[in-house]
């Protein structure tokens, strides 16, 4: 995916009210703009960090820049929540998902579950229908570790035992979290900062969900997956 017109550097000054951020440019000039992320952006909110924005000149809207990445442990981090559908999409046209070869269509934000809609519904002649669902990723602790999730996340969790009723039903259910960071060779659940989550991803694996991490090279001028990485065991959660 690439960002055209390219994005502007900038010195973040803070984030607040989740979808606020102040910030200077290079050349001095203060500005306000939205925040495409509305989690808890944990480690990637520090007061002086370099960070580049996306300029939009629509009339309708409040304000002009929006907040897309952050330079952060020495590498730069994707935060807009908007990108991770259509990053995943393109992965998964461009066969970076061995195991989602094969479906010719793909349909979004398709009703299931109970009263939800799932990310992507993949479907192929010969084929289960593949029920696909994409978590943003950008929480690193350990270096080369990237975690999910940084925050308690109750809808989280919901979207897991959902993808379990339709593993059980026949389907494919497929949890997908993309890694908004290159610097990272492996994925865990987060299970201490949401042991709940953890035991609903066991439960959904063991019901037959199947689940993958993808990684992004990410730049001021793209964002793109670039292939899968390593998936730790799910420390034990203690409820």
């Amino acid at each position: 995916m690439l960002f055209d017109p390219p994005l502007i550097p900038a010195t973040l000054l803070q984030r607040y009210k989740r979808f606020l951020f102040d910030a200077v440019q290079e050349d001095g000039t203060p500005f306000t703009g939205s925040c495409p992320n509305t989690g808890s952006m944990r480690g990637l909110t520090t007061p002086g960090s370099r960070i580049w924005v996306s300029q939009h000149d629509s009339p309708t809207r409040k304000y002009r820049h929006m907040f897309e990445m952050i330079e952060a442990d020495g590498t730069l981090v994707g935060i807009n929540t908007g990108l991770p559908n259509r990053l995943a999409e393109e992965a998964i046209r461009a066969g970076l998902l061995p195991g989602l070869a094969g479906y010719e269509t793909i349909l979004r934000e398709q009703r299931y579950g109970r009263n939800s809609r799932i990310d992507f519904l993949l479907l192929g002649d010969g084929l289960p229908n593949a029920y696909v669902e994409v978590k943003n990723v950008h929480f690193m602790r350990e270096p080369g570790l990237a975690e999910f999730p940084d925050t308690a996340t109750k809808r989280g969790a919901k979207h897991l035992e959902e993808l379990g009723d339709m593993a059980e039903a026949g389907h494919r259910a497929v949890m997908l979290y993309l890694v908004q960071r290159h610097d990272c060779t492996r994925f865990r659940i987060c299970a201490d900062l949401d042991p709940l989550y953890a035991a609903a991803f066991r439960r959904a694996t063991a019901r037959g969900v199947e689940a993958y991490a993808l990684r992004c090279r990410v730049t001021p001028h793209e964002i793109a997956a670039t292939g899968l990485i390593a998936m730790d065991e799910p420390a034990p959660a203690v409820l």
